[in-house]
């Protein structure tokens, strides 16, 4: 039983003493009423009183500097292990309080801490930091002086569940050491969840925890013990970030991305102007919607009679769209606010990003005034291509398709609205966030769940306003749907300074990669990627199992593609002996059966579609990787055609698994690449790196949503 009562108590009097750190003996407390396995102990006050207490608890023990001021006790030669006698405890109490005020002539010494000396195991650590965007993240990994020197250390969302606790000792490098290494013992599984359990709990019990370490726990066979315990407090708490719930979020989205009637604010005549462009492009894009320009002297715009203002608008409007300079933004957003408009687009910049913040949270505070969700500011607006809706100043959008994808940057939307283009890959949205003043990734995730024009949510983000709401919404989205981020700063320095070892080690993009991880999202690893996730992830069916088998005619892709593999955690299938047998009728015999499928270079079309159907018939095979050489015996589009007639035979059949195909050659395997993608099959050409790891996406989706 959890005895939160004695916590708030000790904690309410840390912060009426003015401090921000527990002492050793009250670290003790919180843990003892969450039931974190620490050491019997006892404070010494002087050196007979240490004597005392060692005897009475039983030697060895170690003893401990207690002192506000002194929070890396090792570092002030605070700490002696090991202490065997009552005599020692006295020579070892003198010297600990000699070295403390030597360390630090002027700290507060509350005397020195007797503790029980606790069997020797494998050293690790679990900690708790807060973070900005996050919250509280609960930690794992190696102990001691290793986890500074290693920093092998893994996050999670707290509070955890005990699986989720379990997922974490498998979520180090580090990890076999905890099975046990040259005929040691494995520790304790079940303990070590359960410790890392009760410190997410009471972390989140109790918020003005702002780091925890418990450091080293030492594991063993029949347990896991914490020797050292330190909590850091933040007293001033920050005010949780507004969140509507999730019917509100769905019901104002769908009028923000699927209006009736848009309002162009600053729409105009002329040419060259954003209001200009974003009225032709809702022309010219074929929205059906009623279309109102907005000028305060125009009758007319573009054949579309004009208004003064939104409220003269004598029918509803569920978005407008703004392209007007920053510094008239707040009123033309009143008066959407006075019309009961729901939704704004707000394409002007000029705000938090230009060295204007309180232009910014003026614009905010009417949103929230009026219940009015705003996109942006300094954004280039949006598509959304189900309903023909091109709410932007960017050239109208006709490739539709059920990708939806974000970015917070300008320029980053501009690249996927060409490669979208380019590569065909239809959209059913391509949304600009910018500043996020309110509307965030999580919003968007909120509503595409629900859209059913969407099958992949893919976004470009530089952070999260809220990163724990964008984890809880992704956790719940990509069951259904995958869900790739691009996250840019991943090399930035990211932890501010912490006095803890945990802190320390929570560097920002850490936190956020081991984040994504829970929520099942799928990170890509840069612009291309995002991209690439987006377009080849949903071509392909979900893989009914993990043996993944590579058919190549060319041994050098074969071993590119095998360490692809590797990179990208897919499982090259162990080949059955009768299964070789099989490929090797279809070969030569100076070819290689095994994993990879070695047909070599000279073999006639036939050799390939003899051994893609045989993959693709033996239900013990998932998925295929294709390695493609150019050779005038197999020129590139017959051997594009044939792999894509193969596939419809066996689809006709009722036999479908991901197939991708590297492509080895002259100019004109892009054409054969082209191709086979557009009939299904993900195809790179020049690359073996891009196939597997897109196929390697869906097989972390996969994963995550419990499909395999």
């Amino acid at each position: 039983m959890l005895d939160k009562t004695n916590v708030r108590k000790t904690l309410e009097a840390v912060k009426a003493e003015g401090r921000t750190a527990l002492t050793a003996p009250e670290g003790k407390l919180l843990c003892d009423a969450y039931g974190i396995s620490v050491p019997d102990e006892g404070l010494a006050t002087s050196a007979d009183d240490a004597a005392r207490l060692a005897s009475d608890m039983g030697f060895p023990v170690v003893m401990k500097i207690v002192s506000q001021d002194i929070l890396h006790k090792t570092d002030a030669g605070g700490v002696i292990v090991g202490v065997e006698t009552a005599d020692d405890a006295r020579k070892a109490y003198d010297t600990i309080i000699a070295n403390a005020k030597n360390y630090k002539a002027d700290a507060d010494i509350s005397g020195v801490q007797v503790q029980q000396m606790v069997p020797a195991g494998q050293e690790v650590i679990i900690g708790a930091v807060t973070d900005g965007s996050f919250g509280k993240l609960v930690a794992f990994g190696l102990g001691g002086v290793l986890v500074e020197v290693l920093k092998d250390i893994t996050f999670r969302l707290a509070p955890v569940d005990n699986a989720e606790a379990l997922s974490m000792l498998d979520g180090i490098q580090a990890s076999e050491m905890l099975k046990g290494v040259r005929g040691g013992d494995p520790v304790s599984r079940e303990a070590l969840a359960d410790m890392i359990v009760r410190v997410s709990q009471l972390i989140s019990d109790h918020p003005e925890i702002s780091e925890l370490d418990l450091n080293p726990v030492f594991a063993t066979k029949d347990g896991a013990i914490a020797a050292d315990v330190r909590i850091v407090l933040d007293h001033d708490q920050p005010e949780p970030r507004h969140r509507p719930s999730q019917e509100e979020i769905v019901t104002a989205m769908n009028k923000v991305m699927r209006p009736r009637a848009v309002a162009v604010i600053g729409a105009s005549n002329e040419q060259g102007k954003i209001g200009n462009s974003v009225m032709r492009n809702l022309i010219d894009g074929g929205y059906n919607g009623d279309i109102y320009p907005i000028h305060p002297k125009a009758d007319d715009i573009l054949g579309y009679k004009a208004y003064k203002s939104v409220k003269d608008v004598p029918g509803e409007i569920d978005t407008a769209v703004f392209a007007i300079p920053a510094k008239f933004v707040a009123g033309a957003l009143t008066e959407c606010g006075e019309k009961g408009i729901p939704g704004a687009v707000l394409i002007p910049s000029g705000f938090a990003e230009a060295g204007e913040p309180e232009l910014q949270e003026e614009i905010v505070k009417i949103g929230r005034k009026y219940n009015i969700r705003l996109m942006g500011p300094n954004i280039y607006g949006f598509y959304y291509t189900p309903d023909n809706l091109c709410a932007t100043f960017c050239t109208a959008f006709d490739v539709k398709g059920s990708a939806a994808l974000s970015s917070q940057s300008g320029g980053i939307g501009m690249a996927i609205i060409g490669f979208s283009r380019s590569a065909k890959m239809g959209v059913s949205a391509i949304v600009g966030l910018g500043n996020k003043s309110d509307i965030d990734e999580d919003d968007l995730l909120t509503f595409f769940e629900q859209d059913d024009n969407t099958k992949i949510i893919a976004q470009h983000c530089e952070d999260l306003k809220d990163g724990r709401a964008f984890a809880e919404v992704a956790k719940r989205v990509s069951k259904t749907k995958p869900v790739v981020v691009l996250k840019a700063g991943r090399t930035s320095a990211g932890a501010k300074a912490a006095s803890s070892h945990t802190g320390a080690l929570a560097g920002n993009d850490k936190i956020y990669e081991d984040v994504f991880k829970q929520s099942g999202v799928i990170r890509a690893r840069s612009l291309k990627q995002l991209l690439e996730f987006a377009r080849g992830i949903p071509v392909m069916p979900v893989p009914k199992g993990e043996n993944v088998v590579i058919i190549t005619g060319a041994g050098g892709s074969g071993v590119l593609l095998s360490d692809a593999c590797v990179d990208n955690d897919l499982n090259l299938m162990s080949m059955p002996d009768d299964l070789d047998a099989a490929f090797r009728k279809f070969i030569p015999p100076f070819g290689a059966a095994g994993n990879p499928v070695d047909i070599t270079g000279g073999e006639p079309p036939e050799t390939y579609k003899n051994t893609v159907r045989l993959g693709l018939e033996d239900d013990r095979i998932h998925s295929l990787i294709l390695g493609y050489w150019h050779t005038i015996v197999t020129p590139p589009m017959v051997f594009a055609k044939l792999m894509v007639e193969v596939k419809e035979e066996m689809a006709a059949k009722g036999i479908e698994k991901p197939m991708v195909a590297s492509l080895a050659g002259d100019v004109e395997v892009e054409e054969a690449a082209e191709y086979l993608y557009q009939h299904g099959i993900p195809a790179y050409a020049y690359s073996t790196e891009l196939p597997v790891e897109v196929l390697g996406a869906k097989y972390k989706w996969a994963r995550g949503a419990g499909l395999l």
